[in-house]
């Protein structure tokens, strides 16, 4: 079975500079779909624009009191799909990564938590097409590697192309923006109680059945949230 993952990131600037005091967690997260599905959920996302008047780039920072429902009808479309659409992310506490682990490149850092974020979700006998966002991922040598990388790691699956594209021209990389600035957001407690945004993370938090977006246990496969332990161990 082939299927695509689109990928964004959150906060990745953590990495390069000292983290600000409401910012404790990088974040890289990704939408995962059977490629047969694409089209439709393409249609559909068109279909829920045009019913609210939003023609514009689907971004968790554009969400506003008047455009509440309008993200509430995508939230809904996702979770619709059941687990045949899925996002995980992978959380990083910027401030106790170990840059000797990673021969002090914060960049090749970042590729190997980009690694850990889809390694584990890549199964036997499938083929994945990989799409990042073109703005942070503009390095095509980092990207080969992490190819290769999975190749290697995953040998009874194919990975069929890692590719960086423009998110503005992908309506599903946005939905995994979407997806992964609400878990952002709660993670690092940036949000504030009553807003549009915070009641957009209640809705979600409603529909998945859980108190607040945190981590989550390993074979969580719907809406899955990969705190990654610096420190090791067990």
């Amino acid at each position: 079975m082939r299927f695509e993952v689109y990928c964004d990131e959150n906060n990745q600037d953590v990495l390069t500079q000292k983290p600000r005091n409401h910012i404790r967690y990088l974040t890289i997260g990704s939408l995962w779909t059977p490629a047969e599905l694409r089209t439709e959920a393409k249609i559909k996302i068109k279909e829920i624009k045009e019913k609210h008047k939003r023609f514009g780039e689907i971004k968790w920072r554009k969400v506003s009191p008047s455009g509440k429902e309008f993200y509430k009808d995508l939230l809904d479309l996702f979770l619709s799909y059941g687990k045949e659409m899925r996002f995980r992310c992978i959380a990083v506490e910027a401030d106790k990564v170990d840059w000797a682990l990673h021969e002090g490149n914060r960049e090749l850092g970042f590729y190997k938590f980009y690694y850990q974020m889809l390694h584990h979700w890549i199964l036997d006998f499938n083929e994945y097409a990989i799409f990042c966002d073109r703005k942070t991922n503009t390095n095509k040598r980092e990207m080969q590697e992490l190819r290769h990388v999975l190749e290697c790691s995953n040998l009874s699956s194919q990975i069929v192309q890692v590719q960086a594209l423009p998110s503005n021209h992908v309506a599903l990389m946005q939905m995994a923006d979407l997806l992964l600035g609400m878990t952002a957001a709660r993670l690092n407690k940036t949000v504030k109680p009553g807003t549009a945004r915070d009641q957009l993370i209640q809705h979600l938090e409603k529909r998945l059945n859980v108190d607040t977006l945190s981590p989550t246990s390993r074979g969580e496969q719907k809406f899955n949230i990969f705190q990654i332990d610096l420190s090791g161990g067990w």
